[in-house]
């Protein structure tokens, strides 16, 4: 597939969304009409994945093609954090760059707060938004004062400390005024422009214009702005005729906070949420649309990954793949919504939950390693008004093996009557560990060292 002109890419990053959270996957916490049209009219998966569950790890795979691990990224990076992205990694933005398309990014950066880390340091011409979690202030209802001051950033300038939830509660709107000018001044050429949502994560806050709207509480607020802001990029678009020009792509970074209740989205059927890597953990919305190129209404079951996205996009800018090795794969067929393609490296999805390799995915069988999990019982109370309930500890305790297409909540283990698939995913965690390590004791002959500050 070749272009006169590279197309322009916007990939719209949510922050703990729930796969059942929109509307085009069952959700009815609120409307979200813009989103449903850009499934209707583009591409929409269903088994689309993070390789970890949790906020900085996940940020590392969709921005190097990498599991985190390999780049040194583990887990969610606090403000004293002394790592972030190496230097010598290659991220999205440096691609798009390297083929001559302008770089913009707003909202959650969260791969490291160091000067060195920043946005602008790593591929992109300009950056607005906050250097990680928006709950990582001192109001932090767990750790009163335990966080500095929460800075929004204009480039590498603190421009405002955000010290209220009225605040906060701009930040969807400013990003999205943002982003529509960025598309604005850059509608004569190629660009990428990143779109790292705050929300929903906690501490859920929303516009004065758009609190109390949803009938379901504040978390449909804050849904419901989400969706209006995807419809005010998509119409900046239009009216500099470019859509066709560009392709769309909206995800997530992870499931739903769960603990949170009532702040919390929903992950549908699926098992677990956040910090797991049970299904609600690691699943999430995708949708891809390119007006002209996606086949509109397609629904995508193979399974894929955030890794993937880097070097699809890399085919479409013509841009060369990075040196270091990657691991993710060209999935440009099925972003376009041919649902006969297969992705390259289906066999094998690996996932981790800081450097422990806890699940492997191999075509329609899961397998879950020995491992505790963060879980809310089987009768959960229900958080409310921004409060969280205690985490309860679950374990596995041998190697537990699933069938998603049969068993998608993850209800019946099926190691004892199939042996021959155990032994074939077991094989592969081996692979895993060999390359990518597990756990403190077992070091990947793969991983690259993150970057470091003294």
């Amino acid at each position: 597939m070749s272009f006169k002109r590279p197309p322009s890419v916007v990939l719209i990053f949510a922050d703990d969304m729930g796969w059942g959270d929109l509307g085009c996957y069952g959700g009815t916490r609120g409307k979200t009409p813009n989103l449903d049209a850009l499934a209707k009219n583009g591409v929409r998966f269903t088994d689309f994945s993070v390789p970890q569950p949790v906020c900085s790890a996940s940020r590392a795979g969709l921005l190097t093609g990498c599991y985190p691990g390999r780049v040194g990224i583990q887990g969610a990076l606090g403000p004293g954090s002394k790592i972030g992205i190496a230097s010598s990694e290659t991220t999205l933005a440096e691609l798009a760059r390297s083929a001559g398309l302008a770089t913009g990014m707003v909202g959650k950066w969260h791969l490291g707060f160091q000067p060195e880390f920043d946005p602008t340091r790593h591929g992109f011409d300009e950056w607005l938004g906050l250097p990680y979690s928006n709950d990582m202030w001192p109001f932090h209802p767990d750790t009163p004062g335990a966080y500095p001051p929460l800075p929004l950033r204009d480039g590498e300038k603190n421009v405002e400390i955000i010290d209220s939830l009225e605040k906060m509660g701009t930040l969807t709107t400013r990003y999205t005024e943002r982003a529509v000018r960025f598309i604005e001044r850059n509608q004569a050429r190629p660009f990428f422009l990143y779109f790292a949502h705050s929300m929903p994560h906690v501490p859920l806050a929303v516009s004065a214009a758009r609190r109390g709207k949803s009938p379901a509480g504040l978390y449909g607020d804050v849904l419901e702005e989400i969706d209006a802001s995807v419809g005010e990029v998509l119409g900046a678009l239009k009216r500099c005729g470019i859509e066709r020009e560009t392709l769309v792509i909206f995800t997530s970074d992870n499931g739903p906070w769960l603990p949170y209740g009532e702040h919390s989205g929903s992950a549908g059927p699926l098992r677990e949420g956040k910090g797991t890597c049970w299904e609600g953990g690691i699943r999430e919305p995708m949708i891809a649309c390119w007006p002209g190129k996606t086949r509109p209404g397609a629904v995508i079951r193979e399974p894929a990954m955030t890794i993937d996205l880097l070097p699809t996009l890399a085919r479409l800018w013509g841009a060369k793949l990075p040196a270091s090795k990657i691991d993710g794969a060209d999935i440009l067929p099925l972003v376009l919504g041919d649902t006969r393609a297969r992705n390259p490296r289906q066999d094998s999805l690996y996932y981790f939950n800081s450097n422990e390799l806890q699940a492997v995915r191999s075509g329609d069988w899961k397998l879950m390693l020995p491992q505790r999990f963060r879980t809310l019982g089987a009768h959960p109370k229900t958080a409310r008004n921004g409060a969280r309930v205690p985490d309860l500890s679950a374990e596995v305790r041998a190697p537990q093996l699933y069938n998603l297409r049969d068993d998608v909540r993850e209800t019946t283990d099926l190691a004892r009557q199939r042996p021959d698939v155990l032994a074939r995913l077991l094989a592969l965690a081996e692979r895993a560990r060999e390359d990518l390590g597990d756990g403190p004791k077992r070091l990947g002959k793969g991983v690259r060292p993150p970057g470091r500050v003294s």
